[in-house]
């Protein structure tokens, strides 16, 4: 027997919940299926960033504006469910040349709308008094939030099944159904479901999806760590990381990049990353990335050193080469559609990719322009 609806998404993480959630409130009758239980995957394995600051001119900015502006507005009735926090984030130079590119990075914000406060360092120590004492001069950004990420991406598979959506965990994809060229649904072991859209949420899995419709989506994992110390007295009150961190978001290198970002959470505990590694699906711990990650935090907060950690964590980040996530429609299989590919950033992504998809599988206009992040953009012809 095939079950059918409007729309199927494959994968219960935080972007298909989102877009679960957006779809059904829409009107339109929603399938998720999730291969094993939901936010299993990267949403799981990360920090819960909603950060502007580490976003330079473009269309990630935009979308990125766009999301927060939906997590602070329609969303905002149910911040309490998912522990969302306007704490705001400072970015630290500690060298010459950090503090050139900050400002450069910053001024460029600020003329696009971004809010952005220079900091020297005394009115750094001011709103971060255990900061290390070499920093040179800091950005202060007010809009960088935070959310708890599974719960997040849970409460909003509540609120998308309260409106009518459907939940179907245990159910690993094995094949797309397809009529023609069109793709029309999904086979799992549960049986298959068909639809007149068929959205691929799976993050750094798409690529396997898209094998499966016969196209390419270059999603590739980025391997990173997380470590989490004992509880704590307040001692850091910010998303505090070192300007490094941008240049490292935006790099395209195979090996080990880790610079420090550190938070304090409700709990007590702070949270210290981040690495960044390519290294395929290989799961292993890297003392190497722990010990990098853990020296590079004590730099930025000194008494960290004298700080125990109780656990760590890793997951794979979904990165796409250009740095843009892959939103929308794929023409190369009529019927099915993309929302994958947004690395470190799919948390604070996921309220305005969800929206924009919903809206484009209503037939609306999205609110955004998705042309951007097209999925057939890795296989067009580059310009002469």
């Amino acid at each position: 027997m095939t079950r059918s609806s409007d729309v199927l998404i494959i994968g219960a993480g935080i972007i298909g919940a989102a877009t679960a959630y957006f779809a059904a409130r829409a009107g339109l009758r929603v399938t998720i299926l999730e291969r094993d239980l939901p936010a299993g995957g990267t949403t799981s394995r990360c920090e819960g960033n909603i950060l502007v600051s580490d976003k330079e001119l473009g269309p990630e900015l935009e979308l990125t504006q766009y999301s927060l502006s939906i997590w602070k507005g329609e969303l905002a009735e149910h911040a309490a469910l998912w522990e969302f926090q306007a704490k705001g984030g400072i970015i630290v130079a500690s060298h010459e040349s950090s503090l050139a590119s900050l400002e450069r990075v910053s001024s460029a914000q600020r003329s696009s709308g971004i809010a952005s406060e220079r900091l020297d360092p005394a009115a750094l120590r001011e709103r971060e008094p255990f900061v290390t004492e070499r920093a040179l001069g800091a950005a202060f950004y007010p809009e960088d939030s935070q959310v708890q990420p599974i719960l997040a991406a849970a409460q909003l598979l509540r609120l998308a099944r309260d409106a009518g959506a459907q939940l179907v965990t245990r159910a690993p994809v094995t094949a797309l159904l397809r009529s023609g060229d069109r793709v029309t649904g999904a086979r799992t072991p549960r049986g298959d479901f068909s639809a007149a859209h068929t959205v691929n949420a799976t993050g750094t899995w798409a690529s396997e999806i898209g094998a499966m419709a016969g196209v390419s989506v270059p999603v590739l994992p980025r391997r990173g760590f997380v470590l989490v110390t004992e509880p704590l007295p307040p001692m850091v009150r910010h998303k505090v990381y070192a300007a490094e961190y941008v240049d490292n978001v935006g790099s395209s290198d195979e090996g080990l990049q880790a610079s420090p970002v550190v938070e304090g959470t409700p709990a007590g505990t702070i949270l210290i990353g981040s690495s960044r590694e390519r290294v395929g699906f290989d799961d292993r711990v890297s003392q190497t990335a722990l010990r990098t990650i853990a020296q590079n935090a004590i730099e930025l907060f000194p008494f960290l050193e004298r700080t125990r950690i109780l656990r760590h964590y890793h997951g794979f980040r979904p990165y796409c080469p250009d740095h843009l996530p892959v939103i929308g429609h794929d023409p190369r299989a009529p019927g099915l559609w993309h929302a994958a590919g947004h690395e470190g950033a799919g948390i604070g992504l996921s309220a305005g990719t969800g929206k924009l998809l919903a809206q484009a599988l209503s037939g609306a206009e999205p609110e955004l322009p998705l042309f951007p992040f097209r999925p057939q953009r890795f296989s067009e012809e580059a310009p002469a």
